[in-house]
């Protein structure tokens, strides 16, 4: 029998717990033995439930037991996590992780250190929920040259985007909605402002690479600047508008970036619509393979994390490698970056936008916006885009093209 640790017993913890209970029978079939939890760790208490005689608030309580095999970190955040799963790896526990944020500053850290203790360090639950993505691109397609990643990564923008766009309502109501429902915290600002699906396509980054991508260094808009007229101009244009993460393989080196786009509906991350999220990844021979999903929830990421408790028991004994190595990779430069926009300006700057982008521009029409001038640009690089996008007097908005 093996034992484990659930550090957190929250949202995920509890999942993870659930998944091990509710699906025993499965797990030990697919392990080849019996998984049990021993302790859970927390600052509070559990009264009345089922596993609070195995809760404890001690770290030291379980990283001194020679029993445990494996820890679930489902904390979230960087301290006190980080030290927590380093002191399990330095005593050569094997850790499994939904956090996506520790994955994407320390992951490689933490593999290092797993290697050097004959541990394992996982974490498929951190980008995609329930969707197996990760070992899937570290396992079946470890012979692939990966050219691109782009994904939907983020549930709670997806959400908010569909509704938008189906409702007809402006961003700051369908938020609230989205609060309210508990697709969306209190505090928006990581999921609306980008900042989660950045650490995503960070760690797809890193793995596609082979180096570590610093989530910092890669440019990142939000979709609190959308409006129901984008939507109005998407309709127009066949198009639908998503908040993707990208990451690309070029002469130059990778980029990497998130912002919402303007994708085709022929495209089919186009129709991926609310909660769910869904990655495209090309290979070289094998093409383009497509994940798709529930990328948040209770039981979808404790599903992932259960995955990798069981592939951890399955190799007892034997690091599980990933390629996630500390060595640093510079990306290439937005700027470089050639793609079409589109634009949005007040009509009494036609002629402004038409001398500033050239008359090759494509004027569009949104069948319920008045007052405004809306065109696509030809081909430009984003610094070229920048430098005569400031020269305009009156921008009411802009989007990429995918």
């Amino acid at each position: 029998m093996a034992k484990v640790a659930v550090l957190g017993y929250g949202t995920v913890g509890s999942g993870v717990v659930e998944v091990l209970d509710v699906n025993a029978k499965e797990v030990s079939e697919s392990a080849g033995e019996k998984i049990e939890v021993k302790y859970i760790l927390d600052l509070r208490d559990f009264p009345g439930d089922k596993h609070e005689t195995q809760v404890v608030h001690d770290i030291n309580i379980i990283l001194d037991d020679p029993e445990i095999e494996v820890i679930c970190e489902t904390m979230g955040g960087i301290e006190p996590a980080f030290s927590f799963e380093k002191s399990a790896l330095e005593r050569g526990k094997s850790v499994c992780t939904s956090n996506k944020e520790l994955v994407a500053k320390c992951g490689p850290e933490l593999v290092e250190l797993a290697k050097k203790n004959g541990a394992s360090f996982l974490f498929e639950a951190s980008v995609g929920g329930g969707i197996p993505l990760l070992r899937t691109i570290n396992d079946s397609m470890k012979h692939e040259k990966i050219d691109s990643i782009t994904g939907i990564l983020n549930g709670t923008t997806n959400y908010i985007l569909t509704k938008m766009d189906r409702e007809g309502m402006g961003f700051a109501t369908v938020l609230k909605a989205a609060q309210d429902k508990g697709y969306a915290e209190k505090n928006p600002e990581a999921d609306v402002e980008g900042y989660d699906a950045c650490r995503k396509i960070a760690i797809l980054s890193s793995l596609m690479s082979g180096k570590h991508v610093n989530y910092e260094d890669i440019y990142t808009e939000g979709i609190s600047r959308i409006s129901i007229e984008d939507f109005d101009y998407a309709r127009a244009l066949n198009m639908s508008i998503k908040l993707l993460g990208i990451c690309k393989r070029g002469e130059s080196g990778y980029s990497s970036i998130v912002s919402p786009f303007l994708i085709p509906n022929e495209n089919p991350l186009a129709n991926v619509n609310g909660v769910f999220n869904a990655v495209n990844v090309h290979g070289n021979m094998l093409g383009d393979v497509m994940f798709y999903g529930k990328g948040a929830g209770k039981n979808a990421t404790a599903s992932a994390v259960v995955a990798d408790v069981i592939d951890i028991i399955k190799h007892r004994g034997r690091h599980i490698d990933v390629n996630l190595k500390s060595e640093e990779l510079t990306l290439s430069p937005k700027d470089n970056t050639v793609r079409q926009f589109f634009v949005r300006v007040q009509e009494d700057v036609r002629n402004q936008a038409v001398e500033v982008f050239g008359s090759g521009i494509e004027e569009v029409k949104g069948e319920n916006v008045h007052g405004e001038f809306a065109f696509l640009t030809g081909d430009l690089s984003e610094k070229d885009f920048w430098e005569r996008l400031r020269k305009l007097d009156s921008v009411k908005g802009y989007l990429r093209l995918y």
